[in-house]
């Protein structure tokens, strides 16, 4: 009922990941995974590309929303975590659709990059290390095509990018993350090559429309 039409397989991998994982909170909520399946089959891609995988609940999401032939570039430094998830991406039918590359992100964005893969992306979701977060955007700028969208989460990491100064009352390394978070949040909003909607669903997403 909190989490109307979410498939059935999205949430044995939902529960799943809750009961295997004491730190599930970081995963894709179900409100955003509805939303990014709208937005997918909306856009219609054919190429997209995500970076942080966790146990995949994003990953199948995108897998079941996007078309028959479309091909997704996944990518994190943690199979263990993928493989929690590789049955329920089997049982939706979907895994010929995914290339996982068990890989730090970086190395792997900077090396399509130098295959002369610009603008050859529709769409890509990113949900990984937080202080990366401007580094992906300077090559997925490159990567996704004018036209193509960016989703970056955890924009608004508990509500503690509220305040502006990040002087809030947490331990030192989550407010590291929080100053991060502010940071990002502002260079977004000053990028003219992006149009942006934040969504205050989840943990919020920055939704980027490429337009330059």
């Amino acid at each position: 009922a909190v989490h109307p039409r979410e498939p059935q397989i999205l949430k044995e991998l939902r529960d799943t990941t809750i009961a295997t994982d004491t730190r599930s909170p970081i995963a894709l909520d179900p409100h955003s995974g509805q939303l990014l399946g709208v937005l997918l089959k909306m856009i219609n891609p054919k190429r997209t590309i995500e970076i942080g995988v966790y146990t995949g609940y994003s990953l199948l999401a995108t897998a079941l929303s996007t078309p028959p032939d479309a091909k997704i570039t996944a990518i994190d430094p943690k199979a263990e975590w993928y493989e929690i998830g590789l049955p329920f991406i089997k049982r939706a039918g979907v895994e010929h659709k995914i290339d996982f590359i068990h890989s730090p992100a970086l190395p792997v964005l900077d090396y399509l990059l130098l295959q002369e893969k610009e603008g050859s992306f529709d769409f890509a979701f990113v949900d990984a290390d937080k202080h990366n977060y401007g580094n992906y955007h300077d090559r997925l700028m490159k990567l996704v095509k004018v036209g193509g969208v960016i989703i970056y989460d955890n924009v608004l990491w508990g509500g503690t990018v509220a305040n502006p100064d990040g002087d809030i009352n947490l331990p030192a390394d989550k407010k590291m993350i929080t100053m991060m978070a502010i940071e990002f949040n502002r260079r977004i909003a000053d990028d003219e090559r992006v149009e942006i909607c934040v969504a205050p669903v989840g943990d919020g997403l920055t939704i980027c429309r490429r337009v330059s």
